[in-house]
């Protein structure tokens, strides 16, 4: 779920880009990976994401998605984040958010023999919105910072096509999404769900 997302050369997007572009970080990520400032990002890539700074400003970094383990993840689900050791401590303190054109799924659905089946790739964004903001937590592993995205049940346009969808805020929440001394739970009302689907080409 949630395993691709796209990023256009908008104004916007390109004003996050050039501010992670001046982080101190990008050199040591640069060091080992590339960095990608646009176009389709998948699981290990490294991409401009949304944190408070060591001052508890807004600030973007560049941030490799996914949480090294015995297998690498790259979702966490609302519904039990706030509990699993993995990311109790992240849910509560370490939020941030990615930026986005907009997200891909597949559609799953169930063949005639029983078994799932993959189907069309869909592109979902957010009605109304020009930035699909995907919020996540992250962790510091090896002194360079991680992220996964959060999932939680779809709203009724993904219902058809999968059984998850990315918890998406609009933007004058995320202020207050990466803050850590706000609580999550809180805010979870405010979740976008009225999203446009378009089969991807």
């Amino acid at each position: 779920m949630c395993g691709r997302y796209w990023m256009e050369e908008s104004l916007e997007l390109r004003e996050i880009v050039e501010e992670m572009n001046r982080s101190s970080l990008l050199l040591k990520w640069q060091r080992t990976t590339d960095v990608k400032a646009c176009g389709e990002s998948r699981p290990t890539d490294v991409v401009p994401v949304i944190a408070p700074n060591r001052f508890g400003k807004r600030a973007v970094f560049p941030m490799r998605w996914g949480y090294s383990g015995k297998s690498l993840l790259i979702n966490a689900r609302v519904e039990t984040a706030a509990e699993k050791p993995t990311f109790k401590e992240d849910w509560q303190k370490h939020r941030c958010a990615v930026p986005a054109s907009w997200y891909y799924e597949w559609e799953r659905h169930l063949g005639h023999d029983g078994k799932r089946r993959t189907g069309d790739k869909y592109k979902i964004q957010p009605k109304g919105s020009t930035v699909t903001w995907l919020c996540g937590l992250y962790r510091i592993e090896k002194g360079l910072p991680h992220f996964v995205i959060l999932t939680r049940e779809p709203g009724e346009d993904i219902r058809l096509i999968h059984d998850r969808m990315p918890l998406i805020m609009p933007e004058k929440m995320i202020t207050r999404w990466i803050t850590p001394e706000e609580k999550p739970e809180d805010l979870l009302a405010y979740a976008l769900t009225d999203m446009i689907v378009e089969k991807a080409l």
